[in-house]
């Protein structure tokens, strides 16, 4: 029997708060109790945001609350060769194209569809892809491209999911409506997602599904509300030949509002609790640790 393997992957644009303890000391203790591996990694594709001291404080804040991982940590930044490779795989399999509107333009073009009746979103409450680069001529394709535009790569998911063929995932948690066991995926509900863009090689649907087959990851634990992200994930994992790990998604730290805790909505960080005295056995105390 294999030897289980757990990770936690913060992204250094902003300090940890409850949210990021309470999921990273899940995943750590069950790590320990299957006797088990515990890695960190660092997502930081989005250079604009993410910070060196961000990094640091994510490596003090996990000390603090007495979680150790193994070395070296695995930061995405230093991997994007991994995941152009994995975009052109898709691409040589007629399952990406790319897109040239600005996120203005889409928003304009959701409200005029809007207008005629409700667009869908997904689970996040983004609208979908409401373009029709899927469609638009090679030749005027390839002008956009030699022109030097912005543009995005983008997953054809109807023709991915009809390659792909029936998918499912094993929840040993739940998910928002208490799902569990054998649950099937629906990556329909995302659309056509972003796998990359022309200054960046990398999303995260991509990134983390690359990241955990090259590390093995065979427990994926994570918050529910990247439960139904798990459908596009699992439609990844096939295209890509890439091993299927077990899923528990677990409760999340609401706020005051009934919100997830989040750092753009400044959620208090574990820093600023800690020099408030406040010790990580409060901390356990706090998010229902025991």
């Amino acid at each position: 029997m294999s030897t289980p393997v757990f990770r936690f992957a913060p992204s250094p644009n902003g300090f940890l708060h409850l949210g990021h303890a309470l999921s990273a000391l899940i995943n750590f203790d069950m790590a320990r109790a299957a006797g088990g591996r515990f890695l960190l990694r660092v997502e930081d594709i989005d250079r604009t945001r993410c910070r060196p001291h961000f990094e640091a404080a994510i490596y003090q804040d996990l000390a603090w609350l007495g979680i150790t991982w193994e070395e070296p940590v695995r930061r995405q930044s230093e991997h994007f060769d991994d995941y152009r490779a994995a975009v052109r795989r898709l691409q040589a399999d007629g399952l990406v194209y790319p897109s040239f509107e600005t996120r203005a333009e889409i928003a304009r073009l959701v409200a005029a569809r809007e207008m005629q009746a409700a667009w869908p979103r997904d689970p996040d409450d983004a609208p979908l892809y409401p373009g029709n680069a899927k469609t638009m001529p090679s030749l005027k394709r390839e002008w956009h491209l030699q022109s030097g535009a912005p543009y995005a790569l983008r997953l054809d998911t109807e023709a991915a999911k009809c390659r792909a063929g029936l998918l499912a995932w094993t929840e040993d948690g739940s998910g928002p409506g208490g799902e569990r066991g054998t649950v099937a995926a629906a990556p329909e509900i995302w659309g056509d997602v972003v796998l990359a863009r022309k200054d960046t090689p990398t999303s995260y649907h991509l990134s983390v599904v690359l990241d955990d087959a090259v590390q093995g990851v065979t427990q994926v634990v994570r918050g529910q509300d990247l439960f139904w992200a798990t459908g596009m994930h699992r439609l990844l994992q096939r295209l890509l030949g890439l091993s299927e790990p077990r899923y528990h998604h677990h409760r999340l730290i609401l706020d005051a509002d009934g919100r997830k805790l989040s750092k753009s909505t400044r959620a208090t960080g574990l820093r600023e609790l800690r020099s408030q005295g406040i010790t990580p056995a409060d901390i356990r105390r706090t998010i229902g640790l025991a």
